[in-house]
């Protein structure tokens, strides 16, 4: 229904370094009615030892701080680098990650909400759930306009997403899953 009033097609494009999961190349191209805007950044993590350099077809060349990730790599990241501890996490905490998104350092904090059971057309999973701070104003309502459910196991799978926006909201939702390392545990 949005898509047939807004006519909204953005696509996210990250192609990340597996052994340091670091973006090396990251694409964004949107479509939003009339809108348009598509950009190409490439991440230099190797020339400079004390820092990244990003080249973006915008606005030139940038240098910020070593290890920055892009606006997709920086959740993988956090499920690799961070999730594995989540038994130490108590509700409330926070997880900052920076980032470099729409041509600007944007640091990305994830909040804590516990775990609870989310039901998914592959069966109820108890998930670990997360809200990235969100920018109130332009799309967002609230600071936890966002929430991220990731499942309890070694998988960490993503498994629901969900955004509440001016307009109304959306969800994205596991529907299917293949080539896990670890057994998908599901609730009887």
């Amino acid at each position: 229904m949005v898509d047939a009033i807004f006519k909204v097609k953005d696509v996210y494009e990250s192609y990340i370094e597996p052994e340091t999961e670091l973006c090396v190349f990251s694409v964004r191209n949107i479509r939003e009615g009339r809108y348009r805007k598509y950009n190409e950044v490439v991440f230099d993590h190797y020339t400079r030892p004390d820092s990244t350099i990003l080249t973006s077809d915008l606005t030139g060349i940038h240098v910020v701080e070593k290890g920055i990730h892009d606006i997709l790599s920086c959740f993988y990241y956090f499920r690799n680098n961070h999730l594995p501890g989540y038994q130490n996490f108590r509700q409330g905490d926070m997880i900052t990650i920076n980032t470099w998104f729409t041509d600007e350092f944007y640091p990305i904090t994830m909040r804590y909400f516990g775990t609870e059971e989310i039901r998914t057309k592959v069966g109820k999973i108890k998930c670990l759930k997360f809200n990235p701070v969100t920018e109130v104003g332009r799309l967002f309502k609230t600071q936890d306009d966002v929430t991220f459910w990731f499942t309890a196991d070694k998988n960490f799978l993503p498994v629901k997403i969900r955004f509440d926006i001016f307009v109304g909201g959306f969800v994205a939702e596991i529907v299917s899953y293949e080539g896990l390392k670890y057994p998908l545990e599901i609730i009887k």
